[in-house]
């Protein structure tokens, strides 16, 4: 689950550049594992989706916020003063975070962590699709090829190869598809404000305002499910490493390394994703779905390298 912002490269053998990278990669291996350990709860402990989004983004929220506040010591509801400020919040964390959460967890509800993450990961796709449209222009060869192969990664992923059947069930292609779409929203719309403010600001009051208006649909008070040892650790999980340590991991590699080259290492999310779902959940994925994952993840870091070199 990544997010732009703006930042300069270091040197790219100093030690900045390094802790930059070791930073992304720690917070999307560990968001990788919050998608695993949502798939266990929702699928083995039967937690209901919207108990599980909502209650996410309020407690997370509420940290990453406390977390700004005692970090950066300025006022963190100067983003609601504005009226642009508010709506573009406002927009952002109803339409982007809470609408890349729910849809995300979703599909993995409906198929496994890994389908889910990989087509989270069409997001790049999309906005490739949607400059083209509101420039009027067509995209670069090397673009519309990357898009080529992702779109046939993601054939190979639902079907297996097959033209009269689908490898996955239609909610979880729906909601995985939908998730793309959403995550593209969340990663463009809040540029502004994170460019006017700050990351954690901005990804905090996406996460608390989303849940709390989520409040009637998700009733963290109406818990159902099973809850035990196994289900209370995945959860302690999914809100600390896989929410807030992540965010601050991945936000913080933003100081030391170009967003472009973040995107790059982002694949490790997905990559993690699939590996721990045959480690601990005991998934199988087919030559098919294999071949699918890796012509995703291939066509987006190509995208992705694409852009950071034309940024140099």
């Amino acid at each position: 689950m990544t997010l732009t912002s703006l930042s300069k490269s270091p040197n790219p053998k100093s030690p900045a550049r390094r802790r930059g990278i070791a930073l992304a990669l720690t917070g999307a291996v560990l968001w990788g594992g919050s998608g695993v350990a949502g798939q266990y709860i929702l699928q083995d402990c039967a937690f209901a989706t919207e108990w599980l989004v909502g209650v996410r983004m309020l407690i997370s929220g509420a940290l990453l916020l406390l977390i700004d506040l005692a970090v950066y010591r300025q006022d963190i509801f100067a983003v609601f003063r504005g009226r642009r400020d508010r709506l573009e919040t406002i927009a952002f964390a109803v339409f982007g975070m809470l609408g890349v959460q729910y849809t995300y967890f979703a599909a993995i509800k409906f198929s496994n962590a890994a389908t889910g993450t990989i087509l989270q990961y069409l997001m790049p796709v999309v906005i490739v699709g949607w400059t083209a449209l509101r420039t009027r222009r067509r995209p670069p060869l090397g673009e519309l090829a990357c898009v080529a192969l992702a779109v046939l990664g993601t054939f190979l992923l639902v079907t297996h190869g097959s033209l009269t059947s689908l490898a996955i069930s239609p909610p979880a292609l729906f909601w995985g598809l939908l998730c793309a779409f959403a995550a593209a929203f969340y990663t463009v719309q809040p540029k502004r404000l994170i460019c006017k403010y700050r990351p954690t600001l901005i990804v905090g009051w996406g996460m608390l305002v989303g849940g709390l208006l989520f409040l009637p649909i998700s009733k963290p008070w109406a818990f159902t499910g099973i809850w035990n040892t196994a289900a209370a650790l995945n959860f302690a999980y999914i809100i600390l490493f896989g929410t807030v340590i992540a965010f601050v991991c991945y936000l913080g590699s933003l100081q030391y390394i170009q967003p472009a080259e973040t995107s790059i290492l982002g694949s490790a999310e997905p990559l993690s994703s699939i590996l721990l779902s045959i480690a601990l959940l005991h998934i199988t994925f087919t030559p098919a779905d294999l071949l699918g994952a890796i012509s995703i993840l291939g066509a987006i870091s190509i995208l992705a390298a694409v852009i950071l070199l034309t940024r140099k």
